[in-house]
């Protein structure tokens, strides 16, 4: 009766199901304060009753790079393309922790948040982008950390020249986030039916980091591997910010486009699998 009445305004209005296709990106827009909400809570919530707080975004990398410099460098004598180990190491650790973070945690989204979701509507999506977003403060916080240690050895007169593909930073930290939120959503979608891909993704995504070059570069890669570590879509990546950066290695393009197509591919693959699971999730989480 009162669908007819032209002066009737609705503040929602609900549908059948539609099309996979129709991923409701205007209801993520509208509902961009909750994001930021979402944002800020995960953030806060990392340090929360901690002692060192905002520190811990420090600590796990510097850790990181001194083990790695210690062992790689010089145990297993792995070159650095004449980079400086800490400055070559820290900057593989930085772009891969941005990315596997973002696969991760995304990667438990329906799992995680099942109780919320089966309560109250609000798009799905939400709930992902804002752990893509957070996990970008994290990386700026630690990008500052990598400035800090470029600026240093470079004061020592070591062998650093960032170059004109620092242009590429801001495309490659996209490529990043989506390749992440891509794969994250496809295994959240999958989890819903198969809760052991959880466990595959907690310790596969280590095991996926050594055959990304971030203890090593491609080019000190053995030959008969070259190509093949050419096509993991994060190599290109973090080969180019390390790259840009540094000056150390080289530019890959072929390994690059590599990382272009797979990251807008797996990311549209990605939200349509998780537009269509999320519509009767609940009934099998």
């Amino acid at each position: 009766m009162y669908a007819n009445n032209p002066e009737q305004e609705w503040d929602l209005e609900i549908k059948p199901h539609d099309s996979v296709f129709n991923l409701h990106l205007k209801d993520v827009w509208n509902y961009r304060d909750l994001l930021w909400l979402l944002v800020r809570r995960d953030f806060v919530s990392f340090y929360k009753q901690t002692i060192l707080g905002p520190l811990w975004f420090f600590i796990q990398p510097i850790f990181t790079t001194v083990i790695y410099t210690f062992v790689f460098g010089n145990l297993a004598k792995i070159g650095t393309n004449g980079a400086p180990g800490p400055v070559f190491y820290m900057a593989g650790i930085v772009a891969w922790n941005y990315f596997s973070d973002c696969l991760t945690k995304t990667s438990t989204v329906f799992r995680d948040n099942a109780a919320i979701f089966g309560k109250v509507y609000f798009p799905r999506l939400i709930m992902p982008l804002s752990i893509v977003v957070s996990n970008l403060v994290k990386f700026a916080i630690q990008l500052v950390l990598f400035f800090i240690i470029i600026g240093y050895y470079m004061f020592k007169g070591a062998n650093i020249q960032p170059n004109i593909y620092l242009l590429l930073f801001p495309i490659v930290i996209l490529l990043m986030a989506i390749l992440g939120l891509g794969l994250g959503l496809i295994v959240t979608a999958m989890t819903t039916k198969y809760r052991d891909l959880a466990f595959v993704v907690s310790f596969g995504i280590q095991l996926f980091m050594y055959a990304t070059p971030v203890i090593y570069s491609l080019s000190t890669a053995i030959k008969n591997h070259h190509e093949i570590i050419a096509f993991n879509p994060m190599s290109g990546l973090i080969e180019t910010f390390r790259y840009g950066f540094t000056g150390t290695g080289e530019f890959y393009p072929q390994a690059f486009f590599i990382s272009v197509v797979a990251s807008i591919i797996l990311f549209f693959i990605g939200l349509v699998v998780f537009n269509r699971v999320e519509k009767n999730f609940v009934d099998t989480v």
